[in-house]
């Protein structure tokens, strides 16, 4: 800890923070830290600590931030860095989160929900970065870790065929012409500019993982959130305000979004259960059951009827004692 603070000193001696005051900021599931510097006339920004002897990297932060600007959104200008080191000095959004302005005033969910499915609507028509794409096999991969920890006692077998039957509906969901998806697209990673307009006033944040993949992505990401529920009725009304803006054939969209959703929502299972076994944050196992009620909704969609044959069996049912369960194998502090 001492050297890292060196470091980070080291960082900001030569900018006009170096004396700012520090004051943590809510991070998020990963390993990076955020701090707010405040200078003393007033001003801030955001210090971003994302260690690389913890896996993180900075440069794709960096790209998709440039890119996103240049095609006319708004994500964080980066003010000073150092990605060898993991530092980052980036702009301030304030503090006005989605999630915190609906909470504040749920007559504020419809307008903001279609705010955000405007910036989606703008990708569309944006040129797409160099980056790698989110396509059927990397859907099929990445629902690994709900085996290996939300249903570990699936057998082989099972695990097999239940791949097999998903990987015919994962050709299903990438349909149509790719766009960037930033991936963790949802409440909280949101925050209302009110000084700008259009698509400007959608702060993004945590877009580090983007991908070239299917159009529904991110729509998925936002109305099937994990930290906050979205009504079926809300969920339904932004859908029909992206299609009436794209022009998409509603049952492919629906169909894809539908698969995407399960994937998602699978894979969300699964690393709920590893921040809480491996990683001590024993938190997250109370979202359980709201992304479990998000898989029920998409394998009611009436082309997910085989899947939900063949995954319904196997599925652990977050009951109150299964979670406890879950809790009570959670380490006391996470791990380094």
């Amino acid at each position: 800890m001492m050297q890292r603070a060196g470091e980070i000193a080291c960082f900001l001696e030569n900018t006009r923070w170096a004396n700012a005051t520090r004051r943590p900021v809510a991070g998020d599931a990963s390993a990076r830290r955020y701090d707010r510097l405040i200078d003393q006339d007033g001003s801030t920004a955001i210090l971003m600590d994302a260690p690389p002897d913890t896996g993180e990297d900075v440069r794709p932060f960096i790209t998709i931030a440039n890119h996103l600007r240049a095609i006319g959104l708004s994500a964080p200008e980066i003010l000073h860095q150092d990605p060898r080191a993991g530092l980052l000095l980036i702009e301030d959004f304030g503090d006005a989160l989605f999630a915190d302005l609906i909470a504040h005033d749920p007559a504020q969910e419809i307008p903001l929900y279609r705010a955000a499915a405007d910036v989606l609507i703008h990708l569309r028509s944006a040129s797409d970065p160099d980056l790698p794409v989110c396509d059927a096999e990397w859907l099929v991969d990445m629902i690994a870790p709900l085996f290996d920890w939300y249903a570990q006692d699936v057998d082989a077998a099972a695990q097999a065929a239940f791949i097999a039957e998903f990987r015919s509906f994962a050709d299903r969901a990438v349909t149509g012409d790719p766009v960037l998806i930033l991936r963790d697209y949802h409440a909280q990673n949101l925050l209302l500019l009110p000084d700008h307009k259009g698509v400007k006033r959608v702060g993004l944040l945590d877009f580090q993982d983007a991908l070239i993949g299917p159009a529904a992505y991110d729509l998925v990401s936002i109305l099937q959130d994990a930290r906050r529920a979205v009504s079926p009725e809300i969920e339904d009304e932004i859908i029909a305000y992206m299609l009436a803006a794209t022009g998409d054939d509603p049952a492919i969209f629906q169909t894809s979004y539908a698969i995407l959703g399960l994937q998602r929502n699978l894979r969300i299972l699964g690393i709920f259960a590893r921040l809480c076994l491996r990683d001590g944050k024993a938190q997250y196992v109370d979202m359980i059951p709201r992304v479990w009620g998000y898989v029920q909704r998409n394998l009611a969609h009436p082309d997910l009827a085989a899947l939900s044959v063949v995954l319904t069996p196997l599925l652990p049912e977050p009951t109150p004692s299964f979670l406890e369960h879950l809790k009570r194998q959670c380490p006391h502090k996470p791990i380094p």
